[in-house]
């Protein structure tokens, strides 16, 4: 089955523009992929591409030198418009150089680039090719995209009809989807052993290819023991002088590790809000992870008959928090966490400009509104426009406290959240 992804359109248009465009992302999400089906396109529009990837010990060489890659471009496809795609780009030493110095030769060609997370690792692109490239970011399938794979798209231009008519079918849905997450060849594969036995090829692919040679990290196991308790503790504070203290490492190398494990796309920092930073500042943070079934494999829990009680809470946190993150991609914002000193806390704090919407996540199906006194309680401190409650249950008519309005809203539909900003 072909996999439709919400990002090839925005991929796609940016075909037009001068500048690198550059597809990130974790191992095995379908990056490669979604060049293909790009290349595919073009050249059935009777465009003139090239494909190369230096994972192949023939296209590896070509990459020497600015010279011998762009004499080898000109013999293949002449000196006109043409769509280079160059696949696991981050194989490059010094890739942002390279890369500069061939953009700014203004050549006819459009460079479509794809690499692991650990492209941002040992090389500076983000910021020496300032207004040369833009980066595309694919994650694992998000729960529309993973309906849309279970359903074979039959709903795919009436999702949120299909989640209101079809209530226990989309809590089937969903409770899969907390289970075995997005990666696409988990999502494809027909039976549990089959899916944790793709995680656990997936897991083992990134510790050797990322973390062991590509980072040189010198102690695996210490730091598949850091993901291990990071993924018992998501939703939770997280300081590293205990896990140091726990797992045996210094605290340098802790926070080295933590780096990696953002830059490689495992997992997303969470920082908390504040405006007093004497009196509410948290200065630890949180981290949730950008796949969910990665997540439950490294506790074992892939393949069980279903997910224990103790475990769905966070879950449900960490899948929000991802549909937040897709939600907020292209907008000037961020999320936060906030919590005090007297442990009065809200999950999350959407910051859109000036702009503020907390967001509480409770995993039931609530039938009345309801509200914590720690939500009502930044809701009087910071007077925001409006908040959610994001549930399990049906949407809910909103109410009023303080001058803000409550939205009562179920997981599906989290884009209200942002719909106006």
């Amino acid at each position: 089955m072909v996999i439709k992804r919400a990002i090839y359109s925005a991929i796609k248009k940016h075909l037009s523009a001068p500048e690198m465009s550059i597809i990130t992302g974790p191992r095995q999400v379908g990056k490669t992929f979604l060049m293909n089906m790009l290349e595919d396109e073009l050249k059935k529009k009777g465009e003139k591409t090239l494909y190369l990837n230096l994972d192949l010990d023939e296209h590896f060489p070509l990459f020497e030198s600015q010279r011998k890659l762009i004499d080898y471009i000109k013999l293949q496809v002449g000196e006109r418009k043409a769509y280079i795609f160059i696949d696991e780009i981050q194989k490059k030493e010094n890739a942002e150089i390279f890369l500069k110095g061939i953009y700014d030769m203004r050549l006819p060609y459009k460079f479509i680039l794809s690499g692991s997370g650990s492209l941002e690792l040992k090389s500076k692109i983000s910021e020496s090719m300032v207004g040369r490239k833009r980066f595309f970011t694919a994650d694992p399938l998000s729960f529309e995209e993973f309906v849309n794979v279970k359903t074979d798209y039959r709903y795919e231009k009436k999702l949120q009809d299909f989640f209101v008519l079809l209530e226990k079918q989309t809590q089937s849905l969903f409770e899969e989807y907390l289970m075995y997450g997005g990666y696409p060849r988990v999502v494809l594969a027909e039976t549990a052993e089959e899916k944790r036995l793709i995680m656990e090829d997936i897991y083992k692919s990134y510790i050797e290819r990322d973390i062991k040679s590509f980072l040189t990290v010198d102690k695996p196991g210490a730091f598949t023991d850091l993901v291990k308790i990071l993924s018992s503790q998501i939703g939770s504070l997280v300081n590293t002088v205990e896990l140091s203290s726990t797992i045996g490492i210094a605290g340098k190398t802790v926070q080295r590790y933590l780096w990696y494990l953002e830059k490689t796309f495992i997992i997303k920092k969470l920082t908390p809000f504040y405006r007093n930073v004497r009196s509410e500042i948290v200065k630890s943070p949180m981290y949730y992870f950008v796949d969910i079934g990665l997540r439950n494999y490294l506790l074992r829990l892939v393949g069980l008959p279903s997910i224990p009680d103790s475990f769905t809470g966070h879950l449900f946190e960490n899948v929000i928090f991802n549909m937040l993150r897709e939600r907020i991609r292209h907008l000037p914002g961020e999320i936060h966490f906030w919590r005090t000193k007297d442990q009065a806390e809200v999950d999350f704090v959407v910051q859109i400009g000036l702009e503020i919407i907390p967001i509480e996540v409770k995993y039931s199906h609530l039938k009345t509104p309801q509200t914590s006194r720690s939500f009502k309680s930044f809701i009087a401190k910071y007077q925001p426009k409006k908040a959610f409650i994001v549930h399990l249950g049906e949407q809910l008519s909103p109410i009023d406290f303080k001058g803000t309005k409550i939205y009562f809203i179920p997981y599906y539909n989290c884009s209200v959240i942002t719909k106006d900003l």
